[in-house]
């Protein structure tokens, strides 16, 4: 009975082989070149499917929603302005200006055509800025009128902060896809490209370079930005297999030793005098600087000579015996005031350094940063009447210069403003400035 069904199923192979033999082979070999043809072709035919990019970028900083780092700003909107890296500004979502009034009105004709990425036009009715002590008209739909209580030449720069219209859509080229909180403050940012919504930007917020270095490690982020060194558990970064490291100069800011002007000791301008010629000429945390304007800025003072090291001269300015002096410095600058500490040390000083987190109420001499402002005009740093003058730095002439470069519009007239300024405030050295720092891109290939 077996052998009988088993003669039975080789009979009905035989007889449907017979029968339907070559439409079997042929849809075999057919199957076997449209499978190797697909993996053949898969590299072209991905290439006309959307696929969905998404980098995730790591930043160090704590941000509201009102105060996006620039870098997000950027790219989800423009303003009526736009600042170059030279310090020069030029129309955006203006077509031309116009400043009247000795400088205390500004017309800002809009260009015409431009959408908001909702698709509605962008007109003076849909744009709303938030100054103080400004007067917002709109006589035209392309025309904006700002009237300031006193004249300000920095508005033009101010007038860079980018708009938005309904549900924060922007004039950028990328839109607001999804934004994670923690409280007020936001922990993650994801941005898509207005014409490919699968062209994504995820930006992730850390308190400090360590958590943003340990997410890279542990592969939360494909990118970190802004990093100040690249040195981690005992390497470095540009060792690891598959990350690339891209060095820069960040011009936005600059290390600066400031000096307590009222300090029994610095209060003298030859001892400050002193000290600046017994400095280093270069700093291993970045370019090295000599005004507080990058050489890149159409303001900064070119016929200015650069600090140079003399010991000598050094001695001359300093008092006898050798003195003491205090560095109060945030912790990511320590090294750079050990640096300090020891040239310091062959002119007869003794320094003692002390880490803070945080801008000190008091101190002899603070080692730390400040943001360049986007315009020359630094008047709440080193005017004598503004509280963020935290050298107590205190000169007439200067005073004046500040004053007059923000009462002034022309351009050339306000780089000889500046130039003075940079020029008069050398001479006084309130502070010593000492490089742009780098910062590091590490990137997962």
């Amino acid at each position: 009975m077996v052998v009988f069904r088993k003669r039975l199923i080789f009979w009905l192979i035989k007889a449907y082989m017979k029968k339907s033999g070559k439409t079997l082979i042929f849809s075999f070999i057919l199957g076997l070149l449209l499978f190797f043809g697909l993996i053949f072709f898969s590299q072209y035919i991905t290439k006309l499917i959307p696929i969905e990019r998404k980098p995730v970028i790591g930043i160090v900083g704590s941000y509201r929603q009102d105060n996006l780092p620039p870098v997000v700003y950027s790219k989800l909107s423009r303003g009526l302005t736009k600042l170059n890296s030279d310090y020069s500004i030029e129309p955006d979502l203006a077509e031309n200006w116009e400043i009247k009034d000795l400088g205390k009105t500004y017309v800002f004709n809009l260009k015409k055509d431009l959408t908001y990425n909702d698709k509605k036009k962008i007109t003076s009715a849909n744009i709303s800025y938030n100054f103080s002590d400004v007067v917002m008209e709109k006589p035209e739909d392309y025309v904006i009128v700002f009237k300031l209580k006193d004249a300000y030449s920095p508005f033009l720069a101010t007038a860079s902060q980018p708009i938005y219209g309904k549900s924060f859509s922007g004039a950028g080229d990328y839109n607001l896809s999804d934004i994670v909180l923690n409280g007020d403050f936001v922990q993650s940012i994801t941005l898509a490209a207005k014409n490919n919504r699968f062209d994504t930007i995820k930006y992730l917020f850390y308190p400090t370079e360590d958590a943003l270095k340990n997410a890279y490690l542990m592969g939360e982020i494909t990118q970190a930005e802004g990093l100040t060194n690249i040195n981690v558990k005992n390497t470095q970064f540009d060792n690891f297999p598959g990350t690339s490291v891209i060095k820069e100069t960040d011009h936005t800011k600059l290390v600066t030793l400031f000096y307590d002007n009222n300090d029994k000791i610095l209060s003298d301008k030859k001892v400050r005098l002193g000290l600046g010629y017994a400095l280093p000429e270069k700093f291993s945390g970045g370019e090295s600087a000599n005004v507080p304007y990058p050489p890149t800025s159409i303001y900064f003072n070119k016929d200015i000579e650069k600090r140079s090291l003399d010991y000598d001269h050094a001695k001359l300015l300093l008092p006898e015996p050798p003195i003491n002096l205090t560095i109060t410095t945030l912790s990511k600058y320590t090294e750079i005031a050990k640096e300090v500490a020891k040239s310091w040390e062959k002119v007869g000083i003794s320094t003692t350094i002390e880490e803070v987190d945080s801008v000190p109420a008091r101190f002899q001499i603070f080692l730390g940063d400040f943001t360049i402002p986007k315009d020359p005009d630094q008047y709440s740093l080193w005017h004598s009447a503004q509280s963020n003058n935290i050298s107590k730095y205190r000169n007439l002439r200067i005073d004046k210069l500040l004053e007059d470069g923000r009462k002034v519009s022309s351009v050339p007239e306000r780089q000889k403003i500046y130039a003075d300024f940079q020029r008069y405030l050398l001479e006084d050295a309130p502070a010593a400035f000492l490089y742009y720092p780098y910062k590091y891109k590490i990137t997962r290939n």
